[in-house]
């Protein structure tokens, strides 16, 4: 099976993405949602410098949960949306990753319309990814074998993603 991690700030579509990967069949995990993530006690990345979304916490993955989902052979391949902490631990299990990015224009736009998702809406939140394209999204940058613009339309998106993902 072939794992794929799809990564990026807010606002640049992983949920979008994952939910039509999973529209058209593949098996597409958005780790967005309790049952995929936590909050924790907040422990600060090294090199970044933030106030957490919560006060004294940080949404991590459920590392357990995540051991039985990669472990798990049932799909050709298996897609994964997000961007946590803690997620790094993971890396060397997936055999692509890939960044997912957008102008941060096009962020604020989504954040502030998005319908799906609250996060974003307060200009604390808003402030806090706004910096993340500065001292994360660089990270992630370094990891990723490929990066994707998401400004572009849904298909075209998606049809990136799976030509990055079919030998």
């Amino acid at each position: 099976m072939k794992r794929v991690l799809l990564t990026g700030m807010s606002g640049t579509g992983k949920s979008t993405v994952i939910g039509e990967l999973a529209a058209r069949g593949y098996k597409a995990v958005d780790t967005d949602t309790d049952e995929w993530s936590e909050w924790v006690a907040f422990t600060p990345i090294p090199g970044v410098k933030e106030a957490p979304f919560e006060p004294d916490k940080e949404w991590v993955w459920r590392e357990e949960r995540i051991e039985t989902l990669l472990d798990t052979e049932d799909a050709a391949v298996l897609f994964v949306s997000g961007c946590a902490s803690n997620m790094r631990r993971f890396y060397e299990r997936f055999d692509q990753i890939i960044l997912l990015s957008a102008p941060a224009d096009v962020l604020v736009e989504r954040l502030a319309t998005r319908t799906s998702n609250r996060y974003g809406k307060h200009p604390d939140e808003l402030a806090r990814v706004l910096g993340h394209l500065e001292t994360v999204e660089p990270l992630l940058r370094r990891v990723a074998g490929h990066e994707v613009d998401t400004s572009v339309p849904l298909e075209q998106v998606v049809a990136a993603v799976l030509r990055l993902v079919r030998p």
